[in-house]
């Protein structure tokens, strides 16, 4: 616990420390600010990587259907490395808080961890050090009433489908929402339930009825910028269908007792953003229902084989009585765990300060010199 949270804290300050020294550059050169804003969410996906690794290793298995195949790759090591676009919005069911830390470390994968924006609760940005750092991140406070978070939420789009005048080009971004709002709980689902109930539409076993509307109008301010919507469904070891893993995995169990989940594993599919039905509010609601209601498959195999699919098609090959029909013996997905490439990228975290306080050093000295010297006649000593 004490070498967490010396380590964590330590590369906190640093990171919020660099981002204050750059923000000025917001007045003088927006693009180079977001330059090293994006340099400083790298910092901080090496730093959550690193305390993954380090502090609480857990076995990640990964697989995805015919749409990702060949995006999901191993190197010799045994790390995942993903071939994802460098602009998508990605989707994702919530089961516990520590999600988006899983999901980060996917976009290191595909070296865009410096390119991930979050939809998040309005109450995270009151965080001592890490809430100012996240609005730095340009993360997006949902207080969920829509006619406050519409705005913001335009805001961010419209900076985030923004071209540079010179080039036309956009940048890196990886959008990460989660449609159910929240994580899955006994009081959710109760919730959820009862909106099902109310509505006339579909519940779930598994999962949190999505909201459609956010993401409907993150994805029509997006038009024409991203192509592609990735779907990520996660699923957790050791858990029962008549329980639920943010009791199991909270932030305490996983970062200060060491007990992190016995494996996370993720199933990818990815849908061609031109194919779904923006323009009709009720019909996009049906697609994500829809998509939910595959996910609640998903979810269901995982609960009786203990892993997802090597491929979608598996997914639908069920016997009569709903047991999965076969098994692969591990073919067709990928046994990692959360690692980074090599230990020097934790240089990245401190190299800007470093740099500032060596040049700061010299600039002194030769202040000194020179005052020195002009004191003196011109005449200056070293050493």
């Amino acid at each position: 616990m004490l070498e967490l949270a010396v380590w964590f804290n330590l590369c906190c300050f640093v990171i919020h420390t660099t981002q204050l020294i750059c923000s000025p550059l917001y007045f003088m050169s927006r693009k180079w600010f977001y330059y090293y804003i994006r340099y400083t969410k790298e910092q901080f996906g090496i730093l959550m990587t690193s305390i993954t690794q380090w502090f609480t290793p857990t076995l990640i298995r990964v697989s995805g259907d015919e749409s990702v195949r060949g995006q999901l790759q191993q190197t010799k090591d045994g790390r995942l490395v993903t071939h994802f676009p460098n602009r998508i919005i990605l989707i994702a069911n919530h089961q516990i808080y520590t999600e988006w830390l899983y999901l980060w470390w996917i976009a290191y994968t595909s070296k865009m961890h410096g390119a991930i924006y979050i939809l998040l609760k309005e109450s995270l940005k009151y965080i001592p050090m890490l809430g100012p750092a996240m609005m730095f991140y340009g993360f997006v406070f949902m207080s969920r009433n829509w006619a406050k978070d519409k705005s913001r939420m335009g805001h961010r789009m419209r900076l985030l489908s923004e071209r540079y005048p010179e080039s036309q080009r956009l940048d890196p971004m990886w959008l990460l929402i989660f449609p159910e709002g929240t994580n899955l709980s006994a009081n959710t689902r109760r919730k959820s339930k009862a909106w099902a109930d109310k509505s006339g539409s579909k519940d779930f076993e598994h999962l949190v009825i999505p909201r459609s509307t956010g993401m409907l109008y993150c994805i029509q301010q997006l038009r024409g910028t991203v192509d592609w919507i990735y779907d990520c469904t996660i699923a957790y070891e050791g858990i029962q269908r008549d329980q639920y893993a943010q009791d199991f995995f909270t932030i305490r169990s996983t970062f200060l007792q060491g007990r992190p989940p016995k494996s996370v594993n993720m199933y990818w599919r990815r849908f061609k953003v031109a194919d779904i039905p923006t323009e009709d509010p009720k019909a996009f609601e049906a697609w994500i229902m829809g998509q939910w209601e595959q996910k609640e498959e998903l979810i269901e195999y995982f609960y009786q084989s203990g892993r997802f699919p090597a491929d979608r098609a598996e997914a639908n090959n069920l016997i009569p009585d709903g047991k999965p029909a076969r098994s692969d013996s591990g073919k067709g997905y990928i046994e990692t765990a959360v690692k980074l490439g090599s230990v020097w990228e934790i240089s990245q975290i401190f190299l800007f300060l470093l740099s500032i306080g060596v040049l700061s050093f010299f600039l002194a000295k030769l202040y000194y010199l020179v005052a020195y010297g002009s004191i003196h006649g011109g005449r200056t000593e070293i050493g």
